[in-house]
């Protein structure tokens, strides 16, 4: 059911600093505080000062990840802003995307299903690929949207889900950038109540 190889499926690397850039917004979820910490490290390496120039916009996944906003100001990072939660991380990503300068490099790195929806809110703001640099890191549970009823079920370990509609989807590995999510079809469409095991594949 799941067909590899589909070219939509994002391929992501490990970050590195763009020293074009005027100004740095680095946006991160959970153990994705790690390579953002590590670019910023580099960054000031590079140009001392360019933490003067960095600002950070956090949420944690897990209890005990708040040490990382006090590592960011440690580093030189200007402005550091800690939430918790994503959805409040990307309204405030939408504000300060409507106020950046030309120059901006967007740095993001935590679960793919994060990253979508961030890059989705870049998009919006017409940043180019030249511009955003993302790292995957965490959870490979994916986001999906369900292409009968058009909702997003987030934070998918399985081949097979049930969506709210009440269909039995299959996980594709097609991935729409507009939708920031998987594709999910009904899996029983032409044999009703047939369905394939269950099985975790996105841990």
């Amino acid at each position: 059911m799941l067909i590899t190889g589909i070219k939509s499926k994002p391929v992501y690397a490990p970050l590195q600093p763009d020293l074009r850039g005027r100004y740095h917004l680095m946006v991160g979820h959970g153990i994705g505080a790690d390579p953002l910490l590590r670019v910023l490290s580099d960054s000031q390496a590079a140009e001392p000062s360019a933490g003067t120039r960095t600002r950070v916009l956090y949420t944690r996944d897990v209890a005990g990840q708040e040490q990382f906003c006090d590592q960011f100001r440690a580093a030189g990072a200007a402005d550091v802003r800690s939430f918790e939660r994503s959805d409040a991380l990307l309204e405030t990503l939408n504000v300060v995307l409507s106020e950046s300068l030309m120059g901006t490099r967007l740095y993001v790195a935590g679960p793919e299903s994060f990253i979508g929806l961030v890059m989705r809110t870049a998009l919006q703001f017409n940043l180019n690929k030249d511009e955003i640099r993302a790292e995957e890191c965490g959870t490979l549970a994916r986001r999906v949207y369900c292409i009968h009823c058009r909702s997003a079920i987030e934070n998918v370990r399985t081949n097979i889900t049930q969506c709210t509609c009440g269909r039995w989807l299959v996980v594709r590995d097609h991935y729409s950038r507009r939708l920031a999510a998987y594709m999910g079809v009904m899996v029983d469409a032409e044999a009703p109540g047939e369905r394939p095991p269950v099985k975790e594949v996105f841990l």
